[in-house]
């Protein structure tokens, strides 16, 4: 079984998922004062059909919620995976 991991990398304003130490995905975003506009997911290629994308979108909004923020989703992935996953609708920022 891989060895999968997401950590948050505030200084590149992104989380990072790896699988087995390689780099194997990421979300990047941009902070605004109590918005975390999520802006970019990308699996590379070789991981994909693997379910790491929900993992790190999971991660991401967990983290964002234990922060005490809000979630814009700019990313399609993001805004998907709010929408299948009501539990996170609380964290969408209206407006």
């Amino acid at each position: 079984m891989a060895d999968v991991q997401v950590t948050h990398s505030p200084q590149e304003e992104r989380y990072v998922l790896t699988v087995d130490g390689e780099r194997a995905g990421f979300i990047d975003y941009l902070d605004e004062i109590e918005v975390r506009v999520l802006t970019h997911t990308v699996v590379e290629a070789e991981y994909e059909g693997r379910g790491y994308a929900s993992q790190l979108t999971r991660f991401a909004l967990e983290d964002i919620r234990n922060q005490g923020r809000q979630a814009r989703a700019v990313c399609s992935y993001v805004a998907a995976y709010i929408q299948k996953h009501p539990e996170y609708s609380d964290l969408v920022a209206v407006g």
